[in-house]
């Protein structure tokens, strides 16, 4: 388990197999441990996952954590270990970097998975009460958020459809035993793009959603998801139909927005069936 010098810091990450190569990148509040399940039922491949800076075993360097951060940390390790012709797996966060990092790298970039990943910006209006709620309260509370764990917490008692058992917990709160260790968390928290803000990260947004719509030469895979809160319901299944090219839609039966403790078996499974099919 390399710990691979970049910017200063250190990005940390899991590594198996050889042959065609998968980078898959976690989201808030995870780390590579979310993929344990996952990676076994995709091979044959060499199979990488990453700690986002600031997350898992990755180091935690004075810095903002806004997406742009993460970006340069995660251009550095992929520059850092010369991975090219790569197909990128991603979920919630992981999912935008993906996307981000293969509209800047088109060449490098042999094929595209995402569940529950954030695509595209969000209108206020779609969403529920209380994921209404929750946002401006993440927003306007965050430092108050920071003096417990609650945040992690509840990503794997709420957000999943059956609470992960007690030494799963333990893992994922494991990086984050202190308000300044769980500032990466909240500040991912803080930028989900709702109504036009942050305005940087829309733009950004927009420019790999350009690029999603135009690149036909990239297969892509959707992983969707019955029950799952928010992020991706029917009308973003809907709105990736129409908007991202070369696009396959797989769905995986009923989870949470956590969905690899979930649907390990059926994610994994799909993944594998989709690359054996387009990248080979």
């Amino acid at each position: 388990m390399p710990n691979t010098p970049v910017l200063n810091s250190t990005i940390h990450h899991t590594e198996t197999g050889s042959g065609r190569t998968f980078v898959f990148l976690h989201g808030n509040p995870a780390s590579s441990h979310m993929w344990r399940k996952v990676l076994p039922r995709v091979g044959p491949g060499r199979l990488l996952a990453p700690d986002l800076i600031g997350m898992g075993r990755s180091g935690k360097p004075d810095i903002p954590y806004l997406f742009d951060d993460h970006a340069r940390h995660l251009d550095a390790w992929f520059d850092a270990l010369e991975i090219d012709d790569v197909a990128l797996v991603g979920h919630d966060w992981g999912g935008a970097l993906a996307c981000d990092w293969a509209a800047r790298h088109p060449e490098r970039v042999r094929g595209l998975a995402l569940f529950e990943a954030i695509i595209k910006p969000i209108d206020s209006a779609t969403l529920t009460p209380q994921a209404r709620a929750r946002a401006e309260m993440v927003r306007t509370r965050g430092e108050e958020l920071l003096h417990t764990d609650e945040l992690i917490r509840m990503a794997y008692t709420r957000a999943v459809q059956t609470p992960v058992a007690p030494e799963v917990l333990a893992e994922y709160l494991r990086p984050f035993p202190t308000p300044q260790a769980r500032r990466p968390a909240l500040a991912w928290a803080q930028q989900m793009p709702i109504d036009g803000e942050p305005a940087e990260l829309i733009t950004r947004i927009e420019a790999f959603d350009a690029w999603l719509a135009k690149s036909t030469d990239v297969p892509k895979l959707l992983l969707t998801f019955e029950g799952s809160p928010t992020v991706q319901g029917p009308e973003m299944a809907a709105w990736c139909a129409e908007n991202i090219a070369g696009l396959e839609i797989v769905p995986c039966g009923q989870a949470g927005h956590h969905a690899a403790e979930d649907r390990h078996a059926e994610i994994g499974d799909a993944i594998a069936t989709w690359a054996d099919r387009h990248l080979l």
